[in-house]
C-alpha cells in the first residue's frame, strides 16, 4: 500500500485504478458520510486524504463522485468586479435581496438573503442571468424584471422601491483575464473518478468504473462551458455575511473545461 512517504509513478497509480475497477461492487462502509465515494477510494488506493503520493503532487488532485449525482461542484471563488464596491453585500443584498427563510428564528426579523444559482442560457425566476460579453472580454450578471415569475411579485415591488426595475446601475462582472488567473491557479490537473451506485439488501455499493486524467484548464473551454449553460455562478449571501461567490459545475461536466482528457477506464 502506498503512503505519503512512498512515491509511486502515475503509471502505478493508473494500475491501482484498474485493479480497483476489477474488484467490482464494493460496500460503502462509511455510511452517513457525504464524501464516502472519495474516502473509500483513498482507502483502496492506500493514500492519506487529499494527498496523492506521486511526483509533482502539488499539481494534481483526486476528484471522485457518484456517477448519478446531479449536485454541483465548486471550481473556484471569485467576487464580481468592480471589487472595490463590494457589490454583493453593498448592492445585490440590500437592493435585490429577500427575507431570509430563518428571519425571526435563527436570525433577526430583518435578515435578508441573496442566493442565486445562475447560468447563461436562461433567466432565474427572479430575472437574473449571466451574459458572456466577448467584445468586452467579460462575464456579466444581468437583471431583467420582465423575466420575474409572478410568484415573486411582492419581492419585485420591493425591488422597485429599493432600486427601480431597470437594468443594474452598475453591472457586476468578471473579466476573462481575472477568471483565467483565478481558475488557472485554483484548478489543478486531476484524476477524475466516477462510481456507479447500487442498493441491495439495505446496503449501498460502489463500482469505480470510469477514470479520466485531466490536464491543464483551458480558459476558452471554461468560457464556452459558461456560454452553453454548463457552468454556473452561485451567490450565497445574507445580512452581515457573504459566503462567497462560487463558480460551480455538474461533476459530469468537469472534463469540459480541461485542455487534455485522457481516458483510463
Amino acid at each position: 500500500m502506498a503512503t505519503a512517504l512512498h512515491l509511486i509513478t502515475k503509471e502505478e497509480l493508473i494500475a491501482k485504478f484498474k485493479e480497483i475497477e476489477s474488484k467490482g461492487w464494493i460496500e460503502n462502509y462509511r455510511k452517513g458520510n457525504d464524501g464516502a465515494v472519495g474516502n473509500i477510494l483513498e482507502d483502496l488506493l492506500g493514500i492519506p486524504e487529499n494527498n496523492l503520493p506521486i511526483p509533482n503532487a502539488a499539481e494534481w488532485e483526486l476528484k471522485s463522485q457518484r456517477s448519478n449525482t446531479s449536485s454541483l461542484t465548486t471550481l473556484c471563488h471569485v467576487e464580481p468586479s468592480p471589487r472595490a464596491l463590494s457589490l454583493v453585500p453593498n448592492v445585490l443584498l440590500p437592493k435585490y435581496g429577500w427575507a431570509h427563510k430563518l428571519a425571526g428564528q435563527k436570525y433577526p426579523v430583518d435578515e435578508k438573503s441573496f442566493r442565486s444559482t445562475t447560468n447563461a442560457t436562461s433567466f432565474t425566476d427572479r430575472g437574473f442571468k449571466l451574459n458572456v460579453n466577448r467584445q468586452e472580454q467579460r462575464l456579466e450578471f444581468i437583471f431583467d424584471s420582465s423575466k420575474c415569475s409572478d410568484r415573486h411579485s411582492e419581492w419585485l415591488k420591493s425591488v422597485e422601491q429599493r432600486a427601480g426595475l431597470g437594468s443594474f446601475e452598475i453591472i457586476p462582472y468578471w473579466g476573462f483575464n481575472d477568471l483565467y488567473t483565478k481558475a488557472g491557479t485554483k484548478l489543478l490537473n486531476c484524476f477524475y473518478v466516477l462510481a456507479d451506485v447500487k442498493r441491495e439488501g439495505g446496503k449501498e455499493y460502489f463500482h469505480y468504473n470510469r477514470v479520466l486524467m485531466l490536464k491543464r484548464v483551458n480558459m476558452d473551454k471554461f468560457i464556452d462551458a459558461i456560454e452553453e449553460g454548463s457552468l454556473y455562478v452561485d451567490f450565497d449571501a445574507r445580512t452581515g455575511h457573504n459566503h462567497g461567490t462560487k463558480f460551480r459545475i455538474a461533476f459530469k461536466d468537469i472534463p469540459k473545461v480541461y485542455e487534455e482528457v485522457i481516458e483510463i477506464l
